[in-house]
């Protein structure tokens, strides 16, 4: 467990495990109100740094505000060696809905809720996150005004580095003539294989990509061929969906989430898992199917 599977550096300045921690799932129902258990939202992040961890990725609007709550008073002060990476781009309404936000006042009003929440003055890592009411994908805009924006905030000094999410690689690189890009977060995991050429792209250029929904998100990875490597492995379905990723590119990047301390221990333990060449090819062929 102690490699976590490597480091990779964010814009080739800030190692990160690559192997790493996501906070959504410390929220409530819905990634909704206050976690279902306190205590242990808290011990789940301790034990993830005091395990090795570097990354940890989060958002002021799980819970909304909940999440970083807990983040700042489980680990503040922070490690100097622990990056943590927030995204913008949408808030939470009575409904528990999520619509975008990405005008210029509700994008800079974001960054000073992330700033306040997580108790910081410079967010190491912010994520411009595309998105519109119906949940599409690609979504069909410029993102050159809000990029624009975290752009200056970053100017600011408020921001150290930028990314974005649930982007095209058009949009990526419209973003990279804004400013720097050190990460693109995308869903993507052994079923949905939509950006591998965005992955290999990240990795040509020397920018992180980081999979949200590494396991099937609210729908968990379910498959035959899945279940028939774990056993030839010895390890779950789930730490091979991990290893997996961690194998597919050198520049993968993964943030699990869980709010059980027995899960956040079975993720770490992923990234020593070794797949050999035939069981990478069963793998890859979930998502050719």
């Amino acid at each position: 467990m102690a490699n976590l599977g490597g480091t990779f550096s964010l814009g080739g300045e800030v190692p990160v495990t690559r192997m790493g921690y996501g906070a959504m799932q410390l929220a409530g129902p819905g990634v909704w109100g206050p976690p279902r258990d306190h205590d242990t939202a808290v011990a789940v992040l301790r034990e993830a740094v005091e395990s090795g961890v570097t990354h940890i990725d989060t958002s002021d609007y799980y819970g909304p505000h909940t999440v970083n709550a807990v983040l700042k008073e489980a680990l503040h002060p922070y490690p100097e060696s622990l990056t943590i990476v927030t995204k913008v781009g949408a808030r939470r309404t009575p409904d528990k809905a999520w619509p975008p936000a990405l005008s210029a006042d509700e994008l800079t009003r974001a960054v000073h809720d992330n700033l306040r929440s997580l108790g910081v003055d410079a967010l190491d890592v912010v994520n411009l996150r595309l998105g519109n009411a119906a949940g599409d994908y690609p979504v069909r805009m410029s993102l050159a005004e809000p990029f624009g924006v975290l752009a200056e905030l970053r100017q600011q000094g408020l921001i150290k580095h930028l990314g974005v999410s649930h982007v095209t690689a058009e949009q990526l690189d419209e973003a990279k003539a804004i400013a720097p890009v050190v990460c693109v977060q995308n869903q993507y995991n052994l079923a949905h294989r939509e950006n591998d050429d965005l992955v290999d792209k990240c990795a040509a250029e020397g920018i992180a990509f980081v999979p949200y929904f590494p396991l099937g998100g609210f729908s968990p990875l379910q498959s035959d061929i899945l279940d028939d490597c774990a056993a030839r492995v010895g390890a779950t379905p789930m730490q091979v969906a991990l290893a997996w990723l961690l194998q597919r590119s050198s520049s993968m990047l993964l943030i699990p989430g869980t709010s059980s301390l027995e899960h956040l221990r079975e993720n770490l333990a992923a990234a020593s898992l070794e797949l050999p060449a035939d069981v990478l090819a069963d793998l890859d062929r979930i998502g050719a199917a």
